[in-house]
């Protein structure tokens, strides 16, 4: 077959160019007649995931057992083969997407998307973190992080070698005539998406932008920032020079997949079009988690719940993994590029997160030397700049010097010749340890709570709300992240570089629970510093929280709690002020008769946004302004029906003619497109939930750790586990996630056994 030829060619990173991978695929479909589809193609290239490996690095045979739903449950004699093991199997299932994952953090797009990435590749260069690796680094996510790092790195690159001879590489290797390049131990050390702290940059400077436009009162009383705290703006920096263009220096990076151009001839196939990612997307921090303590479940054993939120996209952001080997036994999620489980239970304790929101970095405004641009002040001096000189490789163009320039603070990334300022960004991203989740490695093999919290000394990033329940029915809270300490400003605004407002090291005074009164600990991405807590971590806009303030009501109010009492708290769809809202159309009539019959379905509504809900839809449509000032002011028919009425037309705009197929899931519709073809694009989901509510739009993956029933433990992940079209496990996963259906985490060995669906061996041997 056509496919076979294309695929089964020797190759090696670095070894085959584009115009070769062309060429081949050309001859092959000259040979072979027909051309084949993109279903067969991707067919052709599915990795192997039944019978026996031989791979070069492994010490021992290595098992993986993957379940109906996906998970691999990898088992091995020691470390070094089980985190080999778990390269080698993200690699099987994911390695287009690590692919792009290395090539956007290392600031590398161009090469591969041609200009329009230069912007990002600049960004990613100038904020990227260059070291040292060395004990600091790699110890502070595990004793033996360099170790785990360095077989991880030795796994992902022995499934390249064995993909390339195989002819089983990702499709999108061929569609793309892209070859995969090798990993190191430093390669998954990127600080990526929310471990790259630049939005607090942005909020600084456009707070800035407004103290310079309205003054500090008023900017400060339209930024409601809770905690409350006057704004000051701090001496030596003058507000009104900080422009648009100040801020476009940190923008521009890509934390989405990227989408290559398609070689010939697979650039002119029927489906060879890129879909839009037209669906709901998650527009704010919508993550939840809470520990339940022993004392207040029908069990006696704690319950542990998370349902953290990101995009949803296609392929998953996260991945579902069991390691097991003498010493580590753990399951849960993890990026695919990082190895261990950053979320999720290992037999003693169970933990989830959150978002903090701590403030993690700060503009420093440099005073120029006028004679040498190349020297910026401190104190009563100046002090040179570090310049480094990188060449970006362009597609179809060519290349591109780039001089990045470092103050004592960090990367400069705007500079105002006409003022002699330049703008600098001290980030905890800087520091050592500070890679996104994979301190997590520390809670793999941690035995209880009180343990826990010891950990968290070294969980620097991504700033998290971590929580803990344990086998001994034990609950624990801590705000952790890198924590910069001001002593003499807040963060909100940008500071002289000359040396009045520095970091006086970083905060060990970080708010933390154990085992507290309410018998529950939980988090929504609200405001949780405790009262007297000073100086704050973060600023954020003022409530209402409501997501927090639903999981506060219901764990509250109820005892006996079961792992179904997590389900239905996950999936809760109710919004307090819909349902308020939704009173107001009671105990009158529309004047319209048109009108009427959904004003008295409003009346009737529960304030649930139910996928199938049409008043739900109707709701979403009608001016907020209005109803809250009908709400203050109490007597509001007619202002209420002439809002309900626009909206009835708005719907119709959005949904068509025909009521009856008028529906909140049309609105809360999440989309699979591929991120090359539409030819493996996947269904789209309609879904309950969004709208602020408890159920918001982006946990693709959640968990439900039962301790009374390890086993009966449960989760959900969508699209599927793989990235590979044409895999059992691409997309499987989510209707049952639509649907509000989980997937049982099967921990023992005796349940993994009984339910495996794929049996690999991996075996020392081959070359």
């Amino acid at each position: 077959m056509r496919l076979i030829c294309v695929s089964g060619f020797a190759r090696h990173p670095g070894g085959v160019t584009v115009a070769t991978l062309a060429f081949l695929a050309f001859i092959c479909a000259c040979a072979e007649g027909p051309t084949a589809s993109f279903e067969e193609l991707a067919q052709a290239q599915l990795p192997q995931i039944d019978g026996r490996i031989e791979v070069p690095g492994l010490d021992a045979e290595v098992e993986v057992l993957r379940d109906p739903w996906g998970i691999p449950h990898i088992y091995a004699s020691g470390l070094d083969d089980l985190f080999f093991a778990q390269g080698f199997v993200q690699a099987q299932d994911r390695l287009w997407q690590m692919e792009m994952y290395r090539r956007a953090g290392e600031g590398r797009l161009s090469e591969v998307l041609g200009a329009e990435a230069l912007q990002h590749d600049h960004v990613a260069r100038l904020l990227m973190f260059r070291g040292p690796f060395d004990d600091a680094e790699f110890t502070t996510y595990h004793p033996e992080g360099r170790r785990i790092l360095e077989a991880f790195a030795s796994g992902i690159n022995a499934y390249i070698d064995h993909a390339t001879a195989a002819g089983e590489l990702p499709v999108e290797f061929l569609l793309t005539g892209l070859e995969p390049e090798y990993w190191s131990a430093e390669t998954p050390l990127l600080r990526m998406q929310t471990a790259m702290p630049v939005a607090d940059v942005r909020r600084e400077l456009q707070l800035a932008l407004r103290v310079a436009e309205l003054g500090p009162e008023e900017a400060n009383r339209q930024a409601n920032p809770t905690p409350w705290r006057e704004l000051e703006v701090p001496a030596g920096v003058d507000m009104t020079l900080i422009s648009g263009d100040v801020l476009a220096g940190v923008t521009g990076f890509r934390n989405a997949m990227s989408s290559p151009p398609l070689v010939a001839p697979y650039d002119g196939w029927t489906g060879s079009e890129m879909a839009l990612n037209l669906g709901a997307r998650e527009t704010s921090p919508g993550s939840n988690n809470w520990a339940i303590h022993g004392s207040r479940t029908a069990s006696g054993h704690a319950i542990v719940a998370n349902d953290p939120h990101r995009g949803v996209t296609n392929p998953s952001l996260r991945y579902v993994v069991h390691l097991d080997a003498p010493g580590w036994t753990t399951i849960g999620s993890t990026e695919p590029v990082l190895p261990g489980v950053a979320i999720g239970h290992n037999g003693r304790i169970a933990w989830g997160l959150t978002i903090v929101g701590t403030d993690q970095s700060d503009v420093y405004v440099e005073q120029v030397n006028p004679d040498n641009p190349k020297q910026v002040r401190w104190a009563d001096g100046w002090e040179e700049l570090r310049t480094i000189t990188e060449t970006v490789q362009v597609r179809d163009g060519d290349p591109v010097t780039l001089e990045l320039e470092f103050s004592r603070h960090g990367p400069i990334f705007h500079r105002d010749p006409e003022n002699n300022l330049a703008y600098a960004m001290r980030s905890t991203m800087h520091e050592p340890g500070t890679t996104g989740y994979l301190a997590g490695l520390r809670l793999n093999v941690v035995s209880d709570c009180s343990g826990f919290l010891e950990e968290m000394r070294y969980w620097l990033a991504p700033t998290e709300n971590m929580i803990c329940g344990d086998a001994d029915g034990n609950i624990a809270w801590q705000a952790a992240a890198l924590s910069p300490s001001r002593p003499n400003w807040h963060g909100r605004l940008p500071v002289p570089g000359t040396g009045e407002f520095e970091w006086d090291g970083f905060r060990d005074d970080l708010p933390t629970e154990y085992n507290p009164e309410r018998g529950w600990v939980g988090t929504a991405n609200h405001d949780i510093h405790p009262p007297g807590y000073d100086p704050p971590l973060f600023f954020k806009t003022a409530g209402p929280f409501a997501r927090f303030a639903r999981v506060q009501e219901v764990l509250n109010a109820g005892s006996d709690f079961t792992p179904e009492d997590s389900r239905l708290l996950q999936q809760d769809a109710y919004s307090a002020s819909g349902a308020r809202h939704a009173a107001l159309f009671g105990g009158w009539t529309a004047s319209d008769a048109d009108v009427e019959p959904y004003r008295a379905e409003l009346a009737a509504w529960n304030g649930v946004f139910d996928r199938d809900s049409r008043a739900a839809a109707i709701y979403r449509r009608i001016d907020g302004d209005v109803l809250e000032q009908v709400a203050g002011e109490g007597d509001g028919a007619a202002a209420l029906e002439a809002a309900l009425a626009a909206a009835l037309g708005q719907i119709a705009s959005d949904q068509g003619d025909d009521p009856a197929e008028w529906r909140w899931g049309r609105d809360h519709r999440n989309e699979f497109p591929h991120a090359l073809v539409t030819a493996y694009d996947l269904p789209s989901a309609e879904r309950s939930g969004g709208a602020g509510t408890v159920a918001a739009t982006g946990a693709t993956y959640r968990h439900i750790v039962d301790f009374a029933d390890l086993d009966g433990s449960l989760f959900t992940n969508a699209p599927g586990q793989s990235g590979r079209p044409g895999s059992p496990y691409y997309g499987n996963l989510t209707e049952d996630w639509a649907n509000r259906e989980y997937s049982p985490m099967l921990f023992s060995r005796e349940a993994v056994e009984a339910q495996a669906e794929n049996r690999l061996v991996l075996a020392p041997g081959g070359s």
